[in-house]
């Protein structure tokens, strides 16, 4: 039976698992997690003696997260992988193939057991419901999916499989720790996901312009919206005085879409930058990686994607209109914050 997996991967690592076909996960020090056999009992004997600071519950938890990446997933089973660095919900197909590649990762961060897939298409967050958005918000790097299997596997045009009782020990007590820490983070996706979602279903492409000139205004600075036709890409022009004639000029376009925007748009709004102006480009989804090193080489663009956009808001909250702060009913709350410990 096919089966669907969810899988997390850290938001420095980019575009490279799609561009390059895999999902991997680190224990670098466990050694070859594929050349152990498919029992339980072998991961949790590597791992109490790689590991022996672990505490009892978080080794029989991750003895069972190497184990059924190196043996369960299966060729033609389906991967669900939310980037983080861009929003989106990556889905495709296991290949079958496993491989190490000791050292992939960061100084920090070794990342060296590997599963082939072969991505079928990547979708924005809004077009996904809030539920289905939480269960694949787990805190676990690998696991199954099964509550909104239909709704995921429709993106990808298949037919959600019948759907078994879960094994025994696929049922995690994860403790207090990765709990409240993980809390934390589904807190800010889910606040996330609702400005965002109430952003697209509440206001107009004009009238998000609109809201564009206003946060700028929240932040400082006098701005106004251009006209509707013949401004070249510009939809908001802001500036620090009030008449709009000291640099620097900013030219604003904002895009109230969750797809990506790529590098022809963004090269139309530098295209009409003239002495002392500088371009901002908004959007509710994310850029592709050749607008990003468009922007970096750059440096009068700046490209602020989804996520920084609710950054922005959430700084300037309490300086908005009734009109937006009613739109966007939000309190301020108090999360556990472990990612230092």
């Amino acid at each position: 039976m096919t089966k669907l997996w969810g899988a997390h991967m850290p938001e420095w690592i980019g575009d490279d698992p799609i561009e390059r076909g895999f999902i991997c996960l680190g224990w670098p020090a466990a050694g070859d997690i594929f050349a152990l056999p498919n029992d339980r009992d072998a991961y949790k004997a590597r791992l109490q003696q790689t590991h022996p600071d672990r505490k009892p519950g978080s080794i029989r938890i991750d003895a069972g997260i190497l184990l059924r990446f190196a043996h369960e997933i299966a060729a033609g089973d389906i991967i669900i992988y939310p980037s983080k660095h861009n929003r989106m919900v990556n889905i495709g197909r296991a290949t079958g193939k496993r491989w190490r590649e000791p050292g992939y990762g960061r100084d920090d961060y070794e990342l060296p057991n590997f599963n082939g897939v072969d991505w079928l298409g990547q979708f924005p967050r809004g077009e996904f419901s809030q539920s289905a958005l939480y269960e694949i918000g787990s805190f676990i790097t690998l696991f199954r999916v099964r509550t909104h299997a239909a709704e995921f596997l429709a993106k990808i045009g298949k037919t959600a499989p019948s759907v078994s009782a879960p094994e025994v020990d696929e049922v995690q007590t994860p403790d207090d720790d990765a709990v409240s820490q993980n809390a934390s983070l589904l807190a800010e996706e889910t606040t996330a996901d609702f400005v965002l979602r109430r952003i697209h279903q509440g206001l107009s492409g004009f009238e998000f312009e609109h809201f564009a000139a206003h946060l700028m205004e929240c932040m400082g600075y006098t701005a106004r919206v251009t006209e509707k036709t013949g401004d070249g890409g510009v939809d908001v022009i802001a500036h620090e005085d009030a008449l709009g004639f000291q640099p620097p000029i900013i030219k604003i376009q904002c895009k109230r879409q969750s797809a990506q925007v790529g590098e022809p748009e963004v090269s139309q709004l530098l295209g009409t930058l003239g002495e002392g102006e500088y371009a901002l480009f908004l959007t509710l989804g994310s850029y592709s990686r050749q607008a990003r090193i468009r922007e970096r080489n750059s440096p009068r663009l700046r490209l602020i994607d989804g996520e920084q956009l609710v950054e922005m808001i959430l700084n300037n909250y309490p300086k908005m209109s009734p009109r937006y702060r009613n739109m966007l009913p939000l309190r301020q709350i108090y999360v556990p914050d472990l990612k230092g410990e």
